[in-house]
């Protein structure tokens, strides 16, 4: 407990003053958006990232034109090598990363790396998780903090092993949720922490000033994030309002919790909470067609305020309930 003090302590903000290293070499593995302000502040920090690895180009949309990841296209806008296997354990590839004689690697949102890439350079292989861990290891953690009513969650930066999360924590930093928060919303906020956090965490690094903790050193009840299924996604009437508003916020606006109305399924985007006991049995809804859509929860109203029915566009609740027509 006194390390989790010191940690916690020692990371209540995020600097950014530090000098660049150009001598150290990094290979960069990442793929959306996220990983993007990652990298983009290696760049920035004047540090040298010799080579990013991502996932290969995909068609998409119409058309099934070939896109190319995020990380990529910063990479290239940037004149950096791209690597894009379509297997991690090709040796082609092994010893393409080979050759480039990286000092450490650096993942940021990208799937699993085998022992034969996370163990090949001499300072290892370092991720930068939206959690702090040990709390919300898996897949999903930005989800599953808002789902769970947590009001505080962050950023730790953490050296790779064998079992997925597990990696003794170099730095951590903390990030409130607010009431008005969401996935999206909590999502940016831990994009641009994360990408500070990883360049105090490398320049910490090759001045060998940070302190390895073990996660298995943190004594608590931890909460895991695995990955979000459909089931998941449904909104269960039985829980409490507040439980349905979380669900609502954490997954929202990606990948959307669901429920049923007039025989079709809908997404909600945002909801809200009225005080007020419901009249009516959980699951059941009532609605003026003109401004309000409500559903009973266990002990509140839950109101509908932004939504998405199958086969129609978003929208907001008074553009939605201006077409809508209760059985």
């Amino acid at each position: 407990m006194e390390k989790l003090r010191k940690l916690n302590q020692s990371q209540t903000t995020i600097k950014m003053n530090i000098k660049p290293i150009p001598e150290l070499k990094l290979v960069f593995f990442g793929t959306p958006d996220f990983a993007v302000a990652s990298l983009a502040a290696l760049v920035k920090a004047g540090l040298n990232v010799v080579a990013v690895v991502t996932a290969p180009d995909k068609p998409s949309g119409r058309g099934l034109q070939m896109h190319s990841t995020p990380v990529k296209q910063f990479a290239e806008a940037n004149h950096i090598p791209v690597l894009q296997p379509e297997k991690l354990k090709n040796p082609e590839f092994l010893q393409a990363l080979k050759d480039l004689n990286a000092d450490l690697h650096i993942v940021v949102a990208f799937r699993m790396l085998p022992v034969a890439v996370w163990d090949m350079p001499p300072m290892g292989t370092i991720n930068v998780h939206g959690s702090l861990l040990p709390q919300y290891r898996g897949a999903a953690p930005i989800n599953w903090a808002i789902i769970n009513g947590a009001t505080e969650t962050g950023v730790t930066t953490f050296k790779l092993k064998h079992e997925i999360d597990t990696g003794n924590i170099l730095l951590r930093h903390k990030v409130a949720i607010t009431p008005g928060d969401n996935a999206g919303t909590v999502h940016d906020k831990l994009m641009h922490a994360g990408a500070a956090l990883l360049v105090e965490t490398v320049y910490g690094l090759s001045q060998q000033t940070l302190n390895e903790i073990p996660q298995d050193s943190i004594a608590e009840e931890l909460k895991h994030a695995p990955k979000i299924f459909k089931e998941d996604m449904r909104i269960d009437w039985n829980k409490s309002a507040i439980d349905v508003l979380n669900l609502v916020r954490g997954l929202s606006p990606y990948p959307a919790a669901f429920t049923e109305l007039e025989g079709k399924n809908i997404k909600v985007f945002q909801a809200s909470v009225t005080a007020a006991k419901p009249d009516l049995n959980a699951g059941n809804y009532t609605t003026d067609h003109k401004t309000f859509l409500r559903f009973a929860a266990k002990d509140a109203w839950v109101n509908i305020l932004e939504l998405q029915q199958e086969g129609k566009k978003r929208m907001d609740i008074e553009a939605f309930l201006r077409g809508f027509r209760k059985a």
